[in-house]
């Protein structure tokens, strides 16, 4: 027997516990940060680390985003993601939260057939994933429909209007809504309907912020805004973007906090470089084994 006892991993780096001071965010939490005032964070996760990240940051809302389609899956939109694949990225984030209150995306595909295939799939977030509440795009008669039959069968649901990706063929492109009189009077007005519905809270996305503080007053409910100024109740940012994990500036409304990606780029790099030189692994990297064991494995191996 060898007596060394070098162990074969490392040993697993211990686990803070949830925050005692900290009460896990609820609806009726949530509801209070708006009559006080207090500003809401909100980010996206996809994984067990960036879950992590959120619940040390101590922020209120993640959403487990189909944003994801872009961010990690490789995707050019966000329209691919399929609902199978947002369970396995929910699943992982919900086992890195403790006290953020988590939001599942519903997909494109996975809610416009029917309020029957909505409230399937909203079921599907909560019971195989821990989602705590789901969230869809639109304020359109059938996205308030939608909305009103998952909250119906006990889901509280998030709204979102403005900019919304699943559908920005049809608005155009990815670029600001509501810069009309119009347009930003179709925003107001699936706004209320989609609060009538019941939804617990709402998204604008990529809106004039004069808008969103002329709609402000009009609302009862707590607004996130993601590019939509500062009279929203709370902001949200895709994790991706606020770190820096992705390749140029994104839109305009994102302010980058780090810039992981090129941090990423260069550590590989050094390894890639370490490796092919020969540098690595060095000897604090390798295991040992005892002379006498080694010399008996030459004589068999002999």
């Amino acid at each position: 027997m060898s007596s060394h006892t070098d162990p074969i991993l490392p040993a697993a780096l211990p686990q803070a516990p949830p925050d005692p001071g900290r009460l896990p965010m609820t609806l009726p939490l949530l509801i209070e940060k708006k009559r006080l005032g207090d500003p809401i964070v909100m980010v996206t996760a996809y994984d067990y680390p960036s879950a992590r990240a959120a619940e040390a940051a101590g922020v209120d809302l993640v959403l487990v985003g189909d944003s994801a389609a872009t961010t990690v899956l490789g995707h050019s939109a966000t329209t691919p993601v399929a609902l199978e694949e947002m369970l396995v990225l929910a699943r992982a984030v919900r086992r890195g939260l403790h006290t953020p209150l988590m939001i599942g995306d519903l997909p494109f595909g996975s809610y416009e057939v029917s309020d029957e295939q909505a409230i399937g799939s909203a079921l599907r977030m909560v019971k195989e994933a821990g989602c705590e509440a789901v969230k869809l795009e639109g304020g359109r008669p059938a996205s308030v429909s939608r909305a009103r039959a998952i909250i119906g069968a006990g889901i509280p649901v998030m709204g979102h209007v403005g900019l919304t990706p699943q559908t920005s063929t049809a608005l155009g492109g990815w670029k600001a809504q509501g810069r009309t009189a119009g347009a930003a009077a179709r925003i107001a007005s699936e706004a209320l309907e989609l609060q009538r519905a019941g939804c617990f809270a709402l998204v604008f996305e990529a809106i004039p912020s004069a808008v969103a503080e002329e709609l402000m007053p009009r609302v009862e409910i707590p607004v996130i805004g993601i590019g939509a100024g500062p009279a929203t109740d709370g902001q949200v940012l895709v994790f991706h973007d606020l770190l820096g994990i992705r390749d140029g500036l994104g839109p305009r409304f994102v302010k980058r906090y780090a810039n992981l990606q090129e941090e990423m780029n260069a550590g590989v790099a050094a390894f890639a470089e370490d490796v092919r030189a020969r540098r690595y692994p060095g000897p604090e990297h390798t295991y040992s084994i005892d002379p006498g064991e080694l010399a008996q494995l030459h004589r068999r191996l002999s």
